[in-house]
């Protein structure tokens, strides 16, 4: 039986008041009340604030390198999909530096679960704005004003067709575990936008300012409407802010459709050095 303490890491160096600390606890929270070991999980993570959190947490890591989290995360869960595959990353290096992998991995529909940590700036970096800092915000990089249109996750993940699209904040703890728990058992790519505010780096985007425009969607919503879940996402952000589960569509897994890993995991089946190495052969 999991407890908190088996998923206990390094000290975390994120600055007092991150929103980061609410998505560790909340991790590790939903690990332990899913019965999940932390030998059957993978951490993943690129560079970033957000992909320290594997440092901090314990259980099988990978950390790669700016915005590569989901190339290496989706051959981890190729080679081995009995184990649960979670990335863990920021605003940037999953929208931005790693935004074209994103893509893809929706449209293949890995069964990989992606937690953004959205603080709509570069918080390790200090301070330049991301791909999600709101339209005039003024930053290090944008003294006069961001002029670019914020990425809207939500409405792209959706446009994609992808599996499962949340949104969760970080000062609602139990909504966040909610998520985490739909997302880890549903069957596909999962991409949950978690808001957490940077205290240090972003005075715009604040604990108060969320708490404003946040609201639960209604518990009469069906989240398999494609339609009404661009509706949501579309909804003005600086005015109201959607959480819990936007969209879902089940379809089978990447995995699904590659009958030599189907039914045993590659790690699982024999292997043979003769075999390997006579069809290395073939390159030379």
């Amino acid at each position: 039986m999991a407890t908190l303490t088996d998923y206990k890491g390094q000290v975390p160096a994120w600055c007092p008041g991150c929103g980061d600390f609410g998505i560790l606890n909340a991790l590790k929270a939903t690990l332990v009340e899913m019965n999940i070991e932390p030998h059957e999980v993978v951490l993943v993570s690129g560079i970033g604030q957000a992909a320290k959190l594997p440092h901090y947490a314990k259980g099988n890591t990978f950390n790669g390198l700016h915005g590569r989290a989901l190339p290496p995360a989706t051959g981890i869960k190729l080679v081995n999909h009995n184990l649960h595959v979670i990335v863990t990353t920021g605003d940037g290096d999953c929208y931005g530096e790693g935004g074209n992998h994103l893509m893809h991995a929706i449209r293949r529909n890995v069964n990989i679960k992606v937690f953004v940590h959205d603080n709509q700036i570069y918080g390790l970096t200090k301070g330049q704005a991301s791909p999600t800092t709101l339209e005039g915000t003024l930053s290090k990089t944008q003294p006069f004003g961001v002029h670019a249109n914020p990425f809207n996750p939500i409405a792209v993940a959706i446009a994609l067709d992808c599996s499962f699209v949340a949104r969760a904040y970080t000062a609602e703890p139990e909504l966040l575990k909610s998520v985490m728990k739909e997302a880890i058992n549903h069957k596909g790519f999962a991409l949950v936008d978690i808001l957490q505010p940077c205290v240090t780096f972003n005075k715009v985007n604040t604990y108060k300012w969320y708490q404003e425009r946040c609201y639960h969607i209604d518990k009469a919503y069906n989240p398999y409407d494609r339609v009404e879940a661009f509706k949501l996402s579309l909804e003005p952000f600086t005015e109201k802010i959607a959480l819990g589960v936007i969209y879902k569509h089940d379809k089978p897994a990447f995995e699904d459709y590659i009958s030599i890993i189907k039914d045993t995991p590659l790690v699982k089946q024999p292997f043979q050095l003769e075999k390997m190495e006579k069809e290395l052969l073939n390159f030379y």
